[in-house]
Parts: structure tokens; C-alpha cells; sequence
């Protein structure tokens, strides 16, 4: 299997970010399936971000400069083995209920080693690449919480928790448009997410109807929109940490 390692710690936190991100996306997708949303999207979705997932664990795995960061990522490989093995299921609507707990311990994982990698740089850059890459994990997190709502899994809860996660999205856009650090590169595709956003934010809101196939595409499609836009945009970032 071909191995890129990772060179700089810039890369190492965009990408420790990232796997946050997968956790909540291969959920998405899974339940994106259990409920017969873009399925042929939503299948390639699941299997590049297992992949995805897997190399970029290795990687990591490799690159953990110290001893606590080393422990993170052999938790993950550890766990990552049951919630491989789930995804690898074929994708039902009771099956999506035992993904719930295992989504947000695989997350807490991934966030953990983030949050050490960027200590280990000890820069204002890493900060924003973590800050920014979170986005990414928050647009899949609304999404999925959607989802899981369109499912019939974890009742008021998923609402709960959707809104916080937009609470959380919303103030940390703020924060990135007023970074001083900001290009005019990065202005603009902020300015782009902000436009994804709108939409993003009318579907997802538009759960008191019950389940409707229209609303859950829309969430499915602009989902992936952000999270593009927000890609480019920490690796924009990323560029400004120093190695």
C-alpha cells in the first residue's frame, strides 16, 4: 500500500481535522443510504471515506511526534476496527441506531488528536487550520443529526445536538472572517460557504414537517458543498503554518 508521509505539522493537523470530519460523514452517509438518499452518492461517499479514513490513520499513526499523541492514534486503530465493521453492513434504519454512540466515541478520538497536534505547534496558524477544519466536521455533524432524525434514532436529542452544532458553526465562521491572518483567497471562499450556508441552513431547518425526500437531498448535496469549500479553505490555511 503506498505510503505518503506527512512532512509538516500544518499538514498533520489539517488532517487530523479531517478524520473528525470522516467519522461524521461516513455516519451521514450511511444513514443517507438507509433511507434511499442519492444512493449512488451516498455508496461512493462511504467507501472513499473509509478509505480515506484508513490511510490517512496510518499516516498519522506514523507521523505522532510524542508519546501521548502516539497513544491517541492506537485508540483510534482500535476503534475504528467495530466501527468499520458496522459501516461494512448493509445500511438499515435500525442498524443506523448503532452507529450513534460509536460515531461520537470515534470523534472524541479524532478531536483529541487534533487538539494535541495543534499544542505541538504552538502557533496562531495551527489554531485557525483546527478552527477552520472543524467546519468541515460541523457541516457533516448537522447533516448526519438530520439524518439520524429521518431515521427515527435518538428522539429529541438529535435536534439537541443539530442545533448546537449550529451554534458552534455559526460563531466560528465569525471568528475565521475576522482573523487577521486572512487572505483575500480566504475571505473569498468564506464568502462562498456563507452562500452554501443559506441553503444548507433552510433544508436542514425544515424538520417539523416529518420526513421528506426533498429536504433530506437538499441536506445530503449542500452538505458536501460546504465541506468542499471549507476543504480549500484549511488547506488555505494550512499554508500559513510555518513547519
Amino acid at each position: 500500500k503506498a505510503k505518503a508521509a506527512l512532512s509538516t505539522i500544518g499538514s498533520a493537523i489539517n488532517k487530523a481535522g479531517r478524520q473528525r470530519m470522516l467519522t461524521q460523514r461516513m455516519a451521514k452517509a450511511y444513514c443517507q443510504l438507509a433511507l434511499n438518499i442519492v444512493p449512488d452518492s451516498s455508496k461512493k461517499i462511504l467507501d472513499q471515506s473509509m478509505d480515506l479514513f484508513e490511510f490517512q490513520l496510518d499516516e498519522l499513526s506514523d507521523y505522532a511526534p510524542t508519546a501521548g499523541i502516539k497513544a491517541t492514534y492506537r485508540e483510534m486503530e482500535h476503534e475504528w476496527r467495530a466501527y468499520r465493521g458496522m459501516l461494512s453492513e448493509k445500511p438499515t434504519r435500525d442498524g443506523s441506531a448503532k452507529l450513534v454512540v460509536l460515531n461520537e466515541q470515534m470523534l472524541g478520538i479524532a478531536q483529541r488528536g487534533t487538539m494535541q497536534l495543534e499544542k505541538y505547534a504552538g502557533s496562531t496558524a495551527g489554531r485557525l487550520v483546527n478552527v477552520s477544519g472543524r467546519q468541515r466536521m460541523l457541516s457533516q455533524r448537522m447533516a448526519k443529526f438530520y439524518m439520524f432524525g429521518a431515521c427515527g434514532v435518538g428522539g429529541n436529542l438529535v435536534w439537541e445536538e443539530l442545533e448546537k452544532a449550529r451554534g458552534e458553526f455559526l460563531a466560528a465562521m465569525d471568528q475565521l472572517k475576522k482573523a487577521p491572518e486572512d487572505t483575500q483567497r480566504i475571505q473569498s471562499g468564506l464568502q462562498l460557504v456563507e452562500t452554501q450556508w443559506m441553503f444548507f441552513d433552510q433544508a436542514v431547518m425544515r424538520r417539523d414537517t416529518g420526513f421528506n425526500a426533498t429536504f433530506a437531498t437538499h441536506v445530503a448535496t449542500t452538505s458536501e458543498r460546504i465541506l468542499e469549500v471549507m476543504d480549500e479553505v484549511t488547506g488555505m490555511y494550512e499554508g500559513l503554518v510555518h513547519a
